[in-house]
């Protein structure tokens, strides 16, 4: 049995796609043709720009999609089951048919806009708590000011926290007193999976 899971933000980095694009021509018109739905070249900030260019949302969002939709065309890839961690699930359906390259893209960036602006309304952030304690992570999340919440239980030892800027790292501080042995704050520019995405959720649910 083949399964795949594709990843979402977090896992961008500068140079993405470019060993695609060169290396084969499905990549490349792939590439171009996601140039032209998106409105703009997101292939020379995925081959040429900074981290600081990738880490807005909406780069963020389509540059992920579309490394991971076009580099699992390229390999060709015949998945028995796919799945996606929040992002990736956009890539998975692709993959698994359900969605049609324009059409996953399409929403995509309709997706990363609506949560640009949740972003740039109040800024947030995300940090990855390593520790198998999930009852102290919620309880000093209810207890720290502002909003901060656990928002990914992505196994027994890592839950991810989200929220605003300064109630995160308040958050993170709090559990490395409490014996914590790792809250590392992650490359994402907002608030994922948290009430400050509210406004995003909304808009996209139209």
């Amino acid at each position: 049995m083949k399964a795949y899971v594709f990843p979402g933000q977090g896992s961008q980095h500068p140079g993405m796609g470019k060993q695609l694009y060169e290396s084969s021509e499905i990549a490349a018109q792939m590439f171009e043709k996601a140039n032209e739905i998106l409105g703009f070249r997101i292939s020379d900030i995925m081959f040429n720009g900074t981290a600081e260019q990738l880490l807005q949302t909406n780069v963020t969002q389509p540059a992920v999609f579309l490394h991971s939709v076009i580099l699992a065309r390229v390999i060709g890839i015949n998945p028995d089951a796919v799945a996606g961690h929040s992002l990736g699930e956009f890539s998975a359906l692709v993959a698994a048919g359900a969605l049609s390259f324009e059409q996953g893209l399409t929403l995509v960036a309709k997706r990363a806009a609506a949560m640009q602006r949740a972003c740039q309304a109040e800024q947030g952030t995300m940090a990855a708590i390593l520790t198998p304690d999930i009852t102290t992570i919620e309880s000093i999340c209810a207890q720290t000011e502002g909003v901060v919440v656990a928002a990914n239980y992505n196994s027994p030892g890592q839950t991810v926290i989200s929220g605003a800027v300064e109630a995160v790292q308040s958050a993170c501080e709090a559990l490395k007193g409490a014996g914590v042995r790792r809250a590392i704050l992650l490359p994402v520019s907002g608030a994922f999976h948290s009430p400050l995405m509210e406004s995003a959720r909304t808009e996209l649910e139209q």
